[in-house]
């Protein structure tokens, strides 16, 4: 249980990349990791929100951890069907609407459909149209069937998905949703290699993060925890354009250790406990200052009783809320090194030390 992985496992990366779970429908991937915690032979258990809790029982269970990673991805729903069968719908999570044209998507009703986001064609658009930027409500799904077909599989609620499949792209792995099944994947990786812990840990698969960090809130609140960590992706800007300032961080410069992002500050004992911890085990890492966006790390951080000592581990990558994105395997891997020695070494820091800006 303590050899930490050399590779990336990317036969269980692709199923949990491509394995649906949209926000508040997030059965599906949940189903899959129970089946991946049964395999492992680890008790679970599965909260009213739909939070997916393993525990770790520590050496002393006078303190609580708290670790966890989303598993819902961004998607869409049904909000209309029309005379001609086709869908209108609404995003569930933050989408750039640019993204979205003549991508396939999957619409996951009493059987999976494949449909394809249309728009206006740009021949028959007016000039004005052309210079405008699309806009979400400028799209509609096209599933090639007639409307009595439709209503026979779909309804107003329906989920939806994006239809791609996960892919080995030079030194990265390349797909949809790996904001934040990358973290799902970190965190069930690092559950099979991890030794004793000092104190109990709570491992959790939250729902409903790209909505508003629901089940981040739920979670918190159950395990009222001493110390909490959010794994998430981050933004790696490393790319033609990007001034070195806007980068956030680079890919393959190592997993990322949160200062701050928009809604939360770190807890600076967790920062400098990360860096010392990575420093002493030889673990790339880069800082985190997300400026704009947020993560699980706010609510674990404030929504137990008495508050706890939060931070995160944060992936880099590229293209993040797109139809696709990337992530270098190192910094899978590091993440997941990381990870595995914060949790064991937690008792041998002094969390009660003065302000330390030296590292």
């Amino acid at each position: 249980m303590s050899n930490i992985p050399t590779a990336v496992n990317f036969s269980l990366l692709k199923k949990i990349s491509e394995t649906p779970g949209v926000s508040g429908y997030e059965k599906p991937i949940r189903d899959f990791l129970v089946q991946e915690l049964k395999a492992l032979g680890v008790s679970y258990s599965i909260d009213a929100i739909g939070n997916l809790t393993v525990l770790k029982k520590g050496k002393d269970s006078s303190k609580r951890i708290l670790v966890a990673a989303h598993m819902d991805e961004i998607g869409f729903i049904v909000t209309y069907v029309d005379s001609q069968g086709f869908l209108r719908f609404n995003a569930l999570g933050g989408f750039d609407p640019k993204t979205l044209t003549s991508q396939r998507v999957i619409v996951h009703g009493k059987k999976d459909l494949m449909g394809v986001m249309g728009s206006k064609p740009v021949h028959v658009m007016s000039p004005d149209e052309k210079n405008k930027p699309a806009k979400m409500e400028d799209f509609f799904i096209d599933l090639g069937l007639p409307k009595e077909e439709v209503d026979k599989y779909v309804t107003v609620g329906t989920p939806i998905t994006r239809e791609r499949t996960l892919e080995w792209m030079g030194d990265c792995v390349n797909g949809k949703s790996l904001d934040n099944r990358i973290s799902v994947f970190v965190l069930l990786e690092t559950l099979k290699c991890l030794g004793d812990v000092p104190y109990d840990l709570y491992a959790t698969f939250t729902v409903q993060e790209e909505v508003g960090l629901r089940g981040a809130q739920v979670a918190a609140h159950t395990v009222n925890p001493d110390f909490a960590i959010a794994l998430d992706t981050t933004i790696a800007y490393d790319v033609p354009g990007a001034r070195d300032y806007e980068k956030v961080t680079e890919l393959g410069k190592g997993t990322a250790i949160k200062i701050l992002d928009s809604s939360t500050i770190a807890d600076y004992r967790m920062v400098n406990y990360m860096k010392k911890t990575a420093d002493k085990h030889k673990i790339k890492w880069q800082p985190e200052l997300l400026t704009a966006g947020g993560t699980d790390t706010a609510p674990l951080q404030r929504f137990g009783k008495n508050g706890s000592i939060a931070g995160a581990v944060s992936i880099p990558t590229r293209h993040i809320h797109q139809v696709i994105e990337t992530i270098h395997k190192d910094d899978i891997l590091q993440s997941i090194h990381l990870l595995k020695v914060t949790l064991e070494e937690l008792d041998t820091y002094n969390w009660d030390h003065a302000l330390d800006h030296t590292n």
